[in-house]
C-alpha cells in the first residue's frame, strides 16, 4: 500500500490586516484536501489563537512558546496525529537585526500516519535584507550559518523515516548555497528546475525562495499556489501574502502498520 499525503508551505506575512487574510487561509485550507500546513511568520499569539479557531478542521497543532512572541513565527496545522514536536531556533549571527527578537528556526513534527510516520520540518531562515547572495554579504553568511544548523538538526533524525522540510528559505533555489544544503542532508528538492517565483513581483522581482525537500524515496508532484487576491470581510480585494504558497502531493511505499 502506497502512503499519500498533501502538504502546504505558505509565508503569511505578518503586517498588514494579518487576521483578516488569515480568515480568508483559514477558509482556503478548510475547503482544501492539505493533510499538514506549515506556515511562517504567525508571530501574534492574538492570530495565532484566532487561526486555531477558524481551521476546525485541523485539530493537531505544533507552535513554539507564544509569549510576547509565537518563536520563529512557526505553525504546522495537521489534520493527522502529531506525535513528536520540537522547536529549535538558530543562533543568532551578526548584524544585529529585529529578526533577533523573534529567534528564527525550525519546527519539527513527527505526523502519524496509516502506513508509517512523516517527520515534517518547517522553517524561516534569516532575510537577506541586501538581496545579495554573493558569498562575502553578511547575510548571506548568516543564512549559511543557519543553513548548517539546520543540516546538522536534520542528521539527528532517522535517515529510514520519510521527511519533508519546507518554508522561506530565504535563499535562491539555483543558488549554490541551497544546493551544498540540499546535498549535505541528503535530501531531494522537490521543486529543482523550477523557475516559477514564489515571493510576489510587486513586492520584489526574485528568483524562487520557498522551498520543499523530501528523502530521495518520495515521489512528489507540486504547484505553486494562492496567488490570487483575497477578498476580505469588508470587501476589500487585497494579495494574501507578499508569498505565494506551494502544494506538494508526496507518495512512498507503506513501511508496514503502525503499531497501537
Amino acid at each position: 500500500m502506497d502512503v499519500r499525503v498533501r502538504v502546504l508551505t505558505f509565508n503569511t506575512l505578518f503586517r498588514g490586516r494579518s487576521r483578516a487574510r488569515l480568515s480568508v487561509l483559514a477558509q482556503l485550507i478548510e475547503e482544501s484536501d492539505y493533510d499538514v500546513v506549515c506556515l511562517q511568520e504567525v508571530i501574534s499569539p492574538r492570530n495565532l489563537a484566532h487561526l486555531r479557531h477558524a481551521a476546525k478542521s485541523y485539530p493537531h497543532i505544533a507552535h513554539a512558546p507564544t509569549f510576547p512572541v509565537v518563536r520563529g513565527g512557526l505553525v504546522t496545522l495537521s489534520r493527522r496525529p502529531i506525535t513528536r514536536r520540537h522547536f529549535r531556533p538558530f543562533t543568532p549571527t551578526r548584524p544585529a537585526r529585529l529578526e533577533w527578537l523573534l529567534r528564527k528556526g525550525a519546527l519539527f513534527t513527527r505526523v502519524q500516519l496509516p502506513g508509517g510516520f512523516l517527520t515534517v520540518v518547517n522553517t524561516h531562515l534569516s532575510a537577506n535584507m541586501d538581496m545579495d547572495w554573493t558569498p562575502s554579504n553578511v547575510y548571506t553568511r548568516a543564512e549559511e550559518s543557519e543553513l548548517g544548523e539546520l543540516a546538522a538538526l536534520i542528521g539527528r533524525v532517522d535517515p529510514a523515516e520519510p521527511k519533508v522540510v519546507m518554508g522561506d528559505f530565504n535563499v535562491p533555489r539555483a543558488h549554490d548555497l541551497f544546493r551544498e544544503f540540499a546535498s549535505s542532508t541528503g535530501l531531494r528538492d522537490a521543486l529543482d528546475g523550477d523557475t516559477e517565483p514564489t515571493f510576489r513581483p510587486e513586492y520584489a522581482e526574485l528568483e524562487p525562495i520557498d522551498q520543499i525537500l523530501v528523502t530521495p524515496n518520495l515521489e512528489t508532484t507540486t504547484r505553486v499556489v494562492f496567488k490570487d487576491d483575497a477578498r476580505l470581510a469588508g470587501g476589500d480585494v487585497v494579495p494574501l501574502s507578499d508569498h505565494y504558497a506551494i502544494e506538494a502531493t508526496l507518495t512512498w511505499a507503506a513501511s508496514g502498520p503502525v503499531a497501537g
